[in-house]
């Protein structure tokens, strides 16, 4: 049971890696990153590190992907004031 289930955590986590590489929109990218994020904390739980999990909680799944969308929206509300 436990192969399996580390077994699936490392094919989450190599999907979602995957999938934040391909997508292209930022915002969408960061939601992704978001879900990335959140695979690894699941595979490092399995991986019996409970502290680092934690860690990889709130800084790779909440605190990176809002830094991306408040960048994004930060240059998008700078672009449009700028006058072409």
């Amino acid at each position: 049971m436990g192969e399996a289930l580390l077994a699936g955590a490392f094919a989450l986590a190599a999907l979602l890696a995957t999938a934040v590489v391909l997508t292209r929109d930022p915002v969408r990218q960061a939601i992704v990153l978001s879900g990335y994020g959140l695979s690894l904390g699941v595979l490092f739980v399995t991986l019996q590190a409970p502290d680092v999990a934690m860690a990889q909680l709130a800084v790779g799944t909440v605190m990176v992907p809002l830094m991306v969308i408040l960048a994004v929206a930060a240059i998008r509300r700078h672009q449009r004031e700028e006058p072409p």
